[in-house]
């Protein structure tokens, strides 16, 4: 993890409450999760697809948005999932997860245009039952916790509240 990355989000982000949209994407039995330095307890977190909303649109085109920006790929949103919350000193965010559909596009690691030269995303990887399981959980964003099947993330239903004051 880098200092400045992390120091990037909290200023970028800190202080306010931040509504994002994340796309569960599933292919023969493997969620896609994208690295992300700087975020988690520690140098970093995998997470699934997806950023902040803009105004003017609604979920679908934001996290169609997001997901083409972050991985080349086109979706069809469907269903959602389930909210997250998560809270720390310093970030709070709402999370809309939604069931996504590979349309078409080519698999490759975008950016994030919010974080500007501070890019955040490192690296993308489909993770199966084995990797997940071999995978520390403070390395994983907080919906994987319970978790070892990518499919069991399609049954998560409702509303999640993770709270961790003691990350700086």
């Amino acid at each position: 993890m880098t200092v400045n990355a992390k120091e990037s989000i909290n200023q970028k982000f800190g202080g306010k409450v931040r509504v994002r949209v994340g796309g569960i994407l599933i292919e023969e039995n493997e969620i896609l999760l994208l690295k992300h330095e700087g975020v988690g307890k520690k140098e970093f977190i995998w997470s699934p697809p997806g950023g902040g909303m803009e105004f003017g649109g609604d979920a679908e085109k934001n996290l169609k948005r997001e997901f083409e920006e972050e991985t080349g790929l086109n979706i069809q949103v469907h269903e959602l999932l389930f909210v997250n919350e998560f809270m720390n000193n310093k970030i709070h965010a709402i999370e809309l997860f939604f069931r996504v559909e590979k349309t078409g596009g080519i698999l490759k690691l975008g950016n994030d245009p919010e974080m500007g030269n501070q890019q955040i995303l490192s690296e993308f990887a489909f993770f199966d039952e084995i990797k997940l399981i071999n995978t520390d959980r403070d390395y994983l964003h907080n919906m994987f916790i319970g978790i070892n099947k990518p499919q069991e993330v399609l049954n998560l239903k409702g509303y999640f509240k993770f709270v961790n004051n003691s990350i700086k």
